[in-house]
């Protein structure tokens, strides 16, 4: 695993021999705002998501963020600063946990960009798998982790926001696992070349 601030850049030569190598690129967003730009139906699909877990549990108002029908209240702090740059880097732990081997892998690299934090890998992995690594943080952070909070009664409003943050900005991870099930078959295989996904069938 490497730690670095800059996400690591499509390698042309690399690009050759994986082609020559049977490896078919998927179709994807040339950049990272149109990615976003494309995510923006599934953040609020996610968003939805989350507040109807969280409701089903728990409680959810627009009082509880600070908002009403005749006024708006939103206090931003250092504690709110800490907490969101906390959820940044636990949805990005929780990538990365998943991605088999990632300790030893030199090919697997993590870090923070104007963009927000990222996890990409360079290894082999299933399809299968590579799902798991993508969803995992929309799953846990924003699905589970409610339910468990709520059942033992400390889901917060300042808890409750910053899993619908996570839900939001998970909506990157969505598109993506969306254009994965809609291209790439079963019992294949996923490499990375920087930010551009291939895939090849396996035997």
């Amino acid at each position: 695993m490497k730690i670095q601030n800059k996400i690591p850049k499509n390698d042309e030569h690399l690009h050759l021999n994986l082609i020559d190598n049977d490896w078919i690129p998927m179709k994807e967003p040339e950049s990272v705002w149109t990615a976003i730009v494309l995510s923006i139906p599934f953040m609020l699909l996610n968003a939805i998501i989350s507040i109807g877990i969280i409701n089903v549990f728990s409680t959810i108002s627009l009082s509880e963020f600070g908002l009403s029908s005749d006024s708006v209240s939103i206090t931003i702090n250092v504690g709110v600063i800490i907490w969101i740059f906390s959820l940044i880097i636990l949805h990005e732990l929780l990538h990365l946990l998943f991605i088999p081997n990632f300790i030893k892998s030199q090919k697997t690299f993590i870090g923070l960009t104007l963009f927000g934090g990222y996890v990409l890998t360079e290894e082999e992995i299933s399809k299968s798998r590579y799902i798991v690594v993508t969803i995992a943080p929309f799953v846990i952070i924003s699905i589970i982790l409610p339910i468990v909070l709520s059942l033992i009664g400390i889901l917060t409003p300042t808890i409750k926001i910053l899993i619908l943050l996570n839900a939001m900005a998970s909506s990157v991870d969505i598109l993506n696992v969306v254009l994965l099930v809609t291209q790439v078959p079963g019992k294949t295989i996923l490499t990375n070349n920087g930010t551009k996904t291939y895939w090849k069938k396996t035997a």
